[in-house]
């Protein structure tokens, strides 16, 4: 097949490059199409709901919102996780999903279960909506409003909030790919009612009356329209308020014709809502900031360049002196991951065309084997852009081109070797002779060398399979990056055999290897290294083997005390710092605490850019902090700008001294925002390690964290240890004396009512201001909100309109409260969170969980867990637990299949311990520790580092099949022999990875160990290889040279069996006339081919096993079935019945038995079919001996009847001796007519047998013994035809049995009618019994008794072709004895009579008549021997080639 696709390549070389060039130009295209990132988005498939309340403490949130969302939540099919956080006036709970449920079918089945939710909250507490589609990478850009220094006094933060919500984020929304305008910070307008109790009091008026007066003197109405002189006039009723005179100036009450106004009672004001978060930056106060978030699956790219340049259309209309800062973009981090990917594949790119030139030592060459690399990256690209992969730093990331035209080079290699070797001859060819010389030599190197090349790329491609298992974090991370090496593994492997023989053909030149080459010269200088080694490993196999052995257990003992990781931490180039303040610590403060961090660190820093801090929770809640908490982005300058650390970590450590000198006893914690956000939507924490303690007391749990973390802050590499903040909320609380309530005849309900709308504020309509709307809000006055006497003196009104503070109703005292909630799954929990510098993952946790173990003592009913980035490390331990095993596994099965033998497998397989010492040793050297970014570099490892195992076995072999005899002279021509490819691939492969190993850029921690492993392993394992591996195999080689062998196939190669036991007509008769007569036949002869296509419809008839029923589509008029409105139905249905589903399995199995049954039959008539040609063959051959012998009788009779009519006419003989001469040479020229037409009739048999048109001649006129026939016979064929019979019988009754089981009906349908709004759907599942079994019982023994029949039937016939054979074995060896007396007296007769009867005729010493008699002699016993021989030839076909009459 490949041998075919190389042939026409060459001979339609435009084709061929049309080809590619339209590869290319789709590569060129999908890269203008293809997403662009930085990573992989990791984000698991969740959906957020978010309840706000603001009213409502943590426990009641939990109570009445939570927890019916939880429970509503928690029977989804496909769920695999739910987490919730409630807070005072907020809930957030979480439902992750599996990835297979998809995006939007999720968020379908959450919408309709908050419906349900919804009503089992209580009114006015809330109402559930679902978050943003959006992930962990969805804030791609954040900015702030900013005004310029000279415009600072003209707009305040209200006024910023304003451009905010109706000019910026109306203008930003509706991009291609943002799903929301995220909004945080500053002040949000209203127009503000504060009452002043003292003139409510003063004016005996509740607070209610004025709610109700501001309620019914705002709003519109219509009166529809009135026609007057031919005009409609629309009646408008206007009652807006448009202005705060217009609401002072509404009438709350009227006493004694004398109104009370609004502004009576209350100052009408510009206000702000209620606010839980704000936003500082730069040390320069508040802020306003925007988020723009992305659609999951958008591209970020296109989505981010689409939003800058949507922000230079909107500053244009902004007011003058206010601009938008955007501060943290990720363009930033993909332009910078991007540049990574370039420059490590450029790099990689480069050093492997240098590698490939000079070990090559032809430039040409190096040429056609680097085009193969753009080629392969465009048919990469364009693979991603068909499957929806986005290009970043893991899928691109981990392209190594040294592997992927590993094929190309061994191609490009071996043709250029053989041009060169040929190029004496080539270059005094013409031109076109030369071309046409250099296709064929092109043509037989890259076929030769294809399997190899494909086989090598086959390896690498199957162990990447295991990791497209991985799941999970891992899984989204990792599988990108093995399908876009699949991708352009696979491009490479096409282009091995299209556009490489095509390329080379046409640019190679047959010039001879210049011997004073680079090339020449320096692997001559590595030979004369490597060779004193090889031939002292040869000379020392025990202590190769120990150093060996003793390097695996030391990689072995080095990697147990390595430390782990999940994934190496990618440098996002940005920090985010998180102060833990005091829970319940005020707005105002947590702003204050915010801007002199801000301060100080840009004060202190001249690396950092710009800093912005986050505060509490944002318009929509994604991220629900408290106002105590908040995100300190600090963005930082290019390294090149940096003066006072030089690295990460150094600078974090210096900017938390800083910031601590100046704010003392203020707890800080380090993060990066992509990171953050990553782990607190996929752990539930934002900390690298979370201590998870779950338990019902929340007292409890916030103990025994307190205890965790005191026991492990003096653990090495544990910084930042921060615990959750569950209690301390300070509280007013307000305990109702429900007697004094009942006295006055009031409810606690109007009580809340009063109390929510004084301190909380209550809507009570809007103010337009053009297009923009705000809120009209009623509370009390600043001044009467401003302590818990304000709660005290709180007056509410009695029935019989009686004022009474609130004190003398309830009890109102400070308290402390939850301050959150968090919840995994239902269970309550507290999170001590440890982020990890300066050491790995897994030893920090190690260490914390034997301290916890022994340290912590946890009441009944309480555990502990480790989640955040440790859980996934987990996760992914355990999944590469099964994926390397899975990918070793296929190896060793790859390379069975390569050698036939366990025993080479297993050489070329130690190849994979021996990579792994490099890995390892790498690892530790460059002090990194284990992580998933180096198991998949592993992986990918083990499949790189057999391949010159393989070159170097198979070389081996070649040698010892070409006659070397001494094992050591063998192993020193191999491996110097084979010392320059394997340097080029293990080179190539190695060096290619080089640039990742060494990068520094952004991104290159993720791909650094990946490339370390794969760098160090390649290098023990070719350092090994090059010697372990001859020791190896001069160690368990063998001293006779094995014979192939081959195994035996017992169904469905009855061809190979035909050929083996049919070698006479074929491989083993040395009769090239027979042989061509027979091919032919069998090629012509129309019952085989009717034979054939009674085989090729057994085939076809295979796929009648699945035939399935006809559909039946119906429409009925339905009177009976009547629906609500009693109107007849109008039904559409479907119906379809199955049988079971195994009987289709059993069906296929008898026609899969008659099938091998026909093949069976088709060889037994090829076999009769060469029996009968050999025969008529042999008869021909026959008559054509006796022919060229009567012949020779005929001319001598003739000549004798001549002379004796002569010797009559003289007298010298008597008239008998004449009569009796012209006698014999009739009949002998009779025999001789008789002989001829027989030929003609064998002839004309042999035509009908082999049926073609051409004219037949056998040239042979010598019959000789068929002693060369095999010592099979085609008995097998008869017991194989007979089993496959007995397989149809025994599949039958399988079948047969089958048919007792029930069919199944299918029917589905949907009515309607007029007057239904939707159809009504139904549908119907049925089985059909066979009640009436006996039927079925009676066919079941029928199948039996056939089967039994059939058994006895083969018996007869084994024993008829034992008989058979036992015959005419005996009838041989009669033959056999007739040939033994010709050949030991009876020819030497014949000749003797004939010599002695000429002799004495010609003296006279016998008559004519006894001349005669001693000629019949001699003629018979030749005639006999000829008899004799044919019928022993048929008797040895008859033996060799079965037929039973």
């Amino acid at each position: 097949m490949l041998e075919k696709i190389i042939a026409f390549s060459l001979k339609n070389k435009f084709i061929v490059l049309l080809f590619i060039l339209g590869i290319a130009g789709f590569g060129v295209y999908s890269i203008t199409q293809i997403s662009i990132g930085a990573v992989p988005d990791v984000t698991n498939n969740q959906i957020q709901v978010i309840t706000t309340s603001q009213n409502l403490s943590t426990q009641d949130i939990e109570q009445y919102i939570t927890y019916p969302v939880e429970l509503e939540m928690a029977n989804l099919p496909g769920v695999e996780e739910i987490r919730s956080i409630s807070k005072f006036g907020l809930s957030v709970v979480t439902i992750v999903f599996t990835d297979e449920m998809g995006t939007y079918l999720p968020r379908q089945l959450i919408a309709e279960k908050i419906k349900s939710a919804s009503e089992k909250i209580p009114e006015g507490f809330g109402i559930p909506e679902m978050g943003p589609i959006t992930t962990g990478l969805g804030e791609i850009y954040q900015y702030t409003l900013e005004v310029k220094p000279e415009y600072k006094d003209e707009y305040t933060v209200t006024d910023l909030r304003t451009l905010q919500d109706w000019v910026v984020k109306r203008q930003l929304s509706g991009i291609n790919g943002v799903v929301e305008i995220n909004t945080w910070g500053g002040y949000l307008k209203q127009y503000e009612v504060a009452i002043t109790p003292s003139a409510l009091k003063a004016m005996d008026i509740s607070i209610n009356d004025v709610f109700s007066a501001l309620e019914k003197n705002n709003s519109i109405a219509g009166g529809a329209y009135i026609e007057k002189t031919n005009q409609s006039y629309f009646i408008r009723g206007e009652g807006k308020v448009k202005s705060i005179e217009d609401i002072n100036n509404i009438v709350v009450k009227n006493v004694n014709g004398n109104p009370i106004y609004v502004k009576n009672v209350a100052n009408v004001r510009y206000g702000s809502a209620n606010r839980f978060g704000a936003i500082t930056g730069n040390g320069e106060g508040e802020k306003v900031l925007g988020q723009v978030m992305m659609l999951k699956g958008g591209n970020s790219k296109q989505v981010i360049d689409d939003v800058k340049a949507r922000v230079l259309e909107i500053e244009k209309t902004l007011p003058k002196g206010v601009y938008i800062n955007g501060f943290l973009e990720r363009s930033e981090l993909v332009g910078k991951t991007t540049f990574t990917v370039a420059e490590n594949l450029i790099l990689g790119c480069l050093i492997v065309i240098f590698v490939v030139v000079l070990l090559l030592g032809n430039w040409r060459s190096g040429l056609v084997v680097a085009s193969v690399i753009p080629l392969c990256l465009l048919f990469a690209i364009s693979f991603m852009n068909i499957f929806g992969i986005d290009a970043n730093l893991m899928s691109l990331g981990a392209i190594d081109f040294g592997i992927i035209i590993d094929g190309a080079v061994i191609i490009v290699e071996f043709i250029a070797f053989q041009i060169a070797h040929k190029s004496k001859h080539l270059v005094g060819l013409s031109k076109e002779d030369q071309q046409v010389q250099i296709d064929e030599i092109t043509y037989k190197s890259a076929s030769k060398m294809m399997n190899s090349a494909i086989f090598g790329q086959l390896i690498i491609l199957i162990v990447f399979i295991p990791i497209l298992s991985l799941s999970g974090v891992e899984g989204k991370m990792f599988k990108p990056m093995a399908m876009t090496f699949s991708f352009a593994l696979v491009g490479a492997m096409l282009f091995c055999f299209t556009y490489v023989p095509v390329v080379s053909s046409l640019f190679l030149k047959p010039t001879a290897e210049n011997p004073k080459s680079i090339s020449k010269r320096l692997i001559n200088k590595l030979n004369s290294w490597y060779l004193p080694l090889i031939t002292w490993a040869i000379a020392n196999t025990k202590k190769v083997l120990y150093g060996a052995l003793g390097l695996l257990v030391f990689a072995i003992v080095l990697f147990t005390t390595m430390g782990g990781e999940f994934i190496p931490t990618l440098d996002e180039g940005d920090f985010v710092i998180q102060p833990v303040l005091k829970t319940g610590t005020s707005l105002t403060k947590t702003i204050e605490t915010t801007t002199k961090i801000e301060q100080i660190i840009l004060k202190n820093f001249p690396e950092v850019d710009q800093v912005v801090s986050r505060i509490g929770a944002a318009e929509v809640p994604t991220d629900p902090m408290s106002m105590e908490e908040s995100d300190v982005i600090v963005k930082l300058k290019p390294k090149s700008e940096w003066v006072s650390a030089n690295s990460k970590d150094e600078l974090a450590d210096k900017i938390k001294e800083a910031i601590e000198k100046k704010i003392p006893n203020m707890e800080i914690e380090f993060t990066q925002p992509i990171e953050m956000r990553f782990n607190e939507l996929i752990s539930g924490t934002r900390s690298d390690v979370a201590v998870k303690v779950f338990g019902d007391d929340l007292e409890i749990l916030a103990r025994k964290a307190d205890e965790i973390a005191k026991a492990i802050k003096n653990v090495e590499g544990a910084s930042d240890i921060i615990i959750e903040k569950t209690e301390g909320l300070p509280q007013m609380a307000v305990t109702y004396d429900r007697m004094k309530i009942a006295q006055f005849g009031m409810n606690i309900a109007d009580l809340n009512d009063v109390l929510s709308l004084a301190f909380a504020g209550k809507t009570v309509g809007n103010v337009f201001e053009g297009e923009k709307r705000f809120d009209m809000v009623i509370r009390l006055d600043k001044e009467n909100r401003s302590g818990i006497q304000d709660v005290q003196n709180l007056y509410v009104s009695a029935p019989n309109g009686q004022q009474i503070p609130l004190q003398e109703l309830a009890n109102i005292e400070y308290t402390t409260g939850p301050a959150k909630i968090s919840r995994d799954n239902t269970n309550r929990r507290i999170v001590v969170g440890i982020n990890v510098r300066n050491r790995d993952l897994q030893s920090v946790v190690d260490d914390i969980q034997k301290i916890v173990d022994t340290k912590i003592k946890l009441p009944t009913g309480y555990r502990v867990t480790y989640g955040g980035q440790f859980e996934n490390l987990q996760s992914a331990k355990a999944r590469l637990l099964i994926a390397v095993p899975i990918a070793l596994f296929l190896i060793f099965i790859l390379l069975y299949f390569a050698f036939g033998s366990v025993k080479e497998a297993l050489m070329v397989y130690s190849a994979i311990p021996l990579s792994a010492v490099g890995g390892v040793l790498f690892l530790w050297i460059r002090d990194l520790p284990f992580s998933i970014s180096a198991g998949v570099g592993f992986i990918a490892l083990f499949g790189i580092a057999v391949l010159n195992g393989i070159v170097l076995i198979e070389h081996f072999k070649e040698l010892k099949h070409e006659g070397m005899k001494n094992i050591d002279e063998l192993i020193l021509k191999g491996t110097t022999d084979r010392l320059r490819p394997v340097l080029l691939t293990a080179a190539a492969a190695a060096l290619g990875f080089l640039p990742m190993a060494i990068s520094s850029s952004a991104g290159a921690e993720v791909q650094r160990p990946l490339a370390t492993v794969v760098i160090g392993g390649l290098f023990t394992a070719t350092l090994l290889t090059m010697l372990v591996l001859p020791v190896l195999y001069k160690i368990m080689d063998t001293k006779e040279f094995k014979k192939p062998k081959f195994k035996k196939h017992t169904s469905g190669t009855y061809i190979i069996l035909f050929f083996m036991f049919t070698g006479f007509g074929f491989a083993q008769n040395n009769n090239p006339e027979l042989d061509s007569l027979v091919s032919k036949g069998i090629a012509n002869n129309n019952n085989i081919k009717a034979m054939q296509l009674q085989v090729d419809k057994a085939k076809a008839s295979i796929k009648t096993a699945y035939s399935i029923d006809k559909t039946n589509i119906y429409y009925s008029y339905d009177q009976n079935n009547l629906p609500a409105n009693n109107i007849p139905l109008k039904v559409f249905g479907v119906q379809q019945s199955f049988a079971f589903p195994t009987v289709y399995g059993a069906h296929k199995k008898v026609l899969q038995a008659q099938y091998e049954k026909e093949i069976s039959n088709l060889d037994l008539q090829k076999s009769q079919l060469t029996r009968e040609i050999s025969t008529v063959y042999n008869q021909i051959v026959f008559v054509q001996h006796q022919e060229k012998l009567y012949n020779y009788l005929d001319s001598l009779y003739q000549n004798f009847s001549k002379a004796s009519d002569r010797r009559f006419e003289l007298g010298e003989s008597n008239y008998l001796e004449k009569i009796t001469a012209q006698a014999k040479f009739r009949q002998i020229n009779t025999k001789l007519i008789q002989i001829k037409k027989d030929k003609i009739g064998f002839y004309d048999k042999l035509k009908s047998l082999v049926q073609t048109d051409e004219k037949l001649v056998i040239s042979s006129t010598e019959l000789k013994a068929e002693n060369n026939l095999s010592n099979t016979n085609n008995k097998e064929l008869y017991k194989s035809y007979y089993e496959n019979v007995t397989d149809i019988y025994k599949k039958q009754i399988s079948f047969q049995k089958q048919q007792a089981l029930p069919d199944l009906h299918l029917e589905y349908f949907q009515g309607k009618n007029t007057g239904l709004s939707s159809s009504l759907y139904g549908f119907q599942v049925g089985i059909s019994i066979p009640l009436f079994y006996n039927g079925n019982v009676a066919k079941n023994k029928v199948a039996k008794i056939e089967l039994q029949s059939w058994e006895a039937q083969k018996e007869n016939e084994m024993f008829k072709i034992e008989a058979h054979l036992s015959q005419q074995k005996q009838t041989l060896e009669k033959f056999q004895e007739g040939i033994n007396y010709y050949n030991q007296y009876g020819k030497k007769l014949s000749e003797e009579i004939i010599k002695v009867a000429d002799m004495s005729y010609k003296h006279g010493e016998i008559d004519f008549f006894q001349y005669i008699m001693s000629l019949e002699n001699a003629t018979s016993i030749q005639m006999d021997y000829l008899e004799t021989l044919l019928q022993y030839n048929l008797t040895q076909l008859n033996l060799q080639y079965i037929t039973l009459e």
